[in-house]
């Protein structure tokens, strides 16, 4: 055997332990990616999770409006991920506590029964304007004494938050806005931001962000920032006063 064809069989041999080393590492990163991303869902292999919203009120029949649709879509991608089961439930539909299995709550907290239980159970802190005879202010969100008003399709905002309780641990999130597109921009947000928020709060921890999206008439939910970290003050017992503020 000549050299020349010595120094190919180990530069092959070279390669496919080469090969063999990046898959390995590969895999292990996206198991470890994985892991951390079904603890901070709370969602491990074979769970069970509900995903809970309200009905267009716009329609005769049960019907999803399209944002809230799509933003369960992006749950659903993030469920199947996790190896996890996913339920779609309406929000007076009768439900178990929460903290047995992780639950998404999306839609608007003055129609949503179920989210606007939890914003009071677990985000004291913050109140919600159900609106005037005229539906004026409908949706208000007031937190530390400042009101978020809503500018339809120029300046509106939600809240989307991580929070646990009950027996069991698992996590509820609540995306709760001021219209459909606001949810999605919120399950977005949440899912793109996931490994982030994971590291700023730990995989169990608890947190409230205040979002605001921009000019949602000529882009949708893509515009979007974080107005605050609002967990102090959202889940605090102090009821919240109400005070002319953003959106005025």
């Amino acid at each position: 055997m000549t050299d020349t064809v010595q120094d190919l069989i180990a530069s092959a041999a070279a390669l496919v332990v080469g090969l063999a080393l990046g898959w390995a590492v590969r895999a292990a990163a996206a198991r470890r990616g994985r892991t951390r991303e079904q603890r901070f869902f709370g969602l491990p292999d074979g769970s069970e999770c509900v995903l809970v919203t309200h009905r267009d009120s716009a329609s005769a029949h049960w019907s999803i409006p399209r944002h809230d649709a799509l933003a369960l879509l992006g749950l659903a991608a993030v469920v199947e991920n996790c190896g996890a089961h996913a339920e779609i439930a309406p929000h007076d539909t009768g439900l178990q506590g929460f903290g047995a299995r992780t639950e998404f709550c999306v839609g608007d907290p003055t129609a949503h029964r179920r989210l606007a239980s939890h914003m009071a159970n677990l985000l004291p802190g913050v109140a919600v304007h159900p609106g005037d005879e005229t539906g004026a202010d409908r949706g208000t969100l007031t937190i530390g004494g400042t009101a978020y008003r809503a500018e339809p399709g120029a300046v509106e905002h939600v809240l989307v938050a991580r929070l646990t309780g009950g027996e069991g641990g698992r996590p509820v999130f609540l995306a709760a806005g001021q219209r459909p597109v606001t949810h999605r921009a919120a399950i977005r947000h949440l899912v793109r931001n996931r490994a982030r928020l994971a590291r700023k709060y730990g995989a169990d921890g608890s947190f409230c962000l205040l979002l605001k999206v921009s000019n949602s008439q000529a882009y949708g939910p893509d515009v979007v920032e974080v107005v605050a970290d609002v967990t102090k003050t959202a889940t605090s017992l102090t009821p919240p006063s109400r005070r002319a503020g953003k959106g005025d």
